[in-house]
């Protein structure tokens, strides 16, 4: 494989080459195209990778097709849209639904009883100029634990952990942690200093949800005080809206991404429209997101932000910072 991929590539890279069988390496794999860059120099590479992709998902799909029939497990395929993909996960009734209806233009079926959500369903989740694609899912319960479930999880940007605070937060959120673990899905906070073999580290936060008014403020007290396990929590409220703002931030910030702007040579940059990078990316990094030629031809750019005067040139190797401006500088 090239050397120069980004490093998010490389352990993704590692991951495919760790996993075992069809269906793991078919996901694996799928997770690592999508982080490879988008260039003329990786034109036959993610060509070969795709042929491979289609043989292994012919493998997995025939490994899973049972006597007499049987789903295919294609509607747990959901597409990537806007700047990242994050999926909820939680106990039955932990009001998963009922976030996703409030956070997005979705409209799941949300009720009061247990296994509503019977598979996944995606919804655009918009932080002030930026879409971000949240999908509800199943419950994550031992009795019940469809294995799409967890490959959905598997390739996501990062996880939501929603658990109820009007029952056992604490034990259910101890559950989650423990069924992901089992399947080799540990949150990156938690990621040793050796990663193992075959396990992926997606970020994540907890939300304790049901968090509807004053007279839950008491309750929050006692799963914060209690709670042993090392998650960053943010209490929610589906019904009210309490600290949904706050939860789109962070669930921004969970994707570990910043927003760059283009501005074409003599115009007004478009700053309704970012682009969405890895936090650090570099102005050749930016100029191959705008067009995949562009990194190859670009020569230097011009750029308003944090660090430099406003419109300093700049080379190709410039780290790039939230919010920047960019005029990409190319042979005529």
């Amino acid at each position: 494989m090239p050397t120069n991929l980004p490093p998010q590539a490389a352990e993704a890279e590692e991951r495919y080459k760790a996993a075992r069988d069809p269906e793991e390496k078919a996901a694996r794999l799928e997770e690592f195209l999508a982080l490879i860059p988008k260039h003329k120099g990786t034109d036959k590479l993610r060509a070969d990778l795709r042929k491979r992709l289609s043989q292994l998902r012919e493998a997995a799909e025939g490994g899973r097709k049972k006597p007499g029939g049987g789903g295919s497990g294609a509607a747990w395929k959901i597409d990537r849209e806007g700047a990242g993909q994050v999926v909820l996960v939680g106990p039955p009734n932990a009001g998963k639904s009922a976030l996703l209806a409030a956070l997005t233009e979705a409209k799941p079926e949300v009720a009061d009883y247990p296994w509503t959500t019977r598979a996944p369903m995606p919804g655009m989740m918009a932080f002030e100029d930026v879409r971000i694609q949240l999908v509800d899912t199943p419950p994550l319960a031992r009795e019940h634990l469809e294995p799409e479930l967890l490959d959905l999880v598997r390739r996501a940007d990062a996880l939501l952990a929603v658990v109820d605070l009007g029952a056992d937060a604490l034990g259910q959120l101890a559950e989650v942690a423990a069924l992901l673990a089992e399947r080799k899905v540990v949150p990156r906070h938690l990621r040793p200093a050796e990663p193992e073999r075959g396990t992926v580290y997606p970020s994540a936060l907890a939300l304790v949800n049901k968090f509807d008014g004053p007279g839950q403020d008491a309750d929050w007290e006692v799963f914060r005080g209690l709670l042993e396990l090392d998650w960053p929590v943010l209490p929610v409220s589906a019904a009210t809206g309490r600290n949904l703002d706050e939860l789109r931030r962070r669930v921004y910030e969970l994707l570990g991404i910043m927003r760059v702007y283009a501005k074409p040579p003599g115009a007004k940059a478009d700053l309704g429209s970012p682009f969405t990078l890895p936090i650090g990316s570099t102005v050749a990094e930016f100029a191959a997101a705008v067009h995949r030629d562009l990194g190859e031809t670009l020569l230097s750019a011009r750029v308003w932000g944090t660090g430099v005067h406003d419109g300093q040139t700049v080379s190709r190797d410039h780290v790039l910072h939230e919010r920047d401006v960019v005029e990409l500088k190319t042979p005529r």
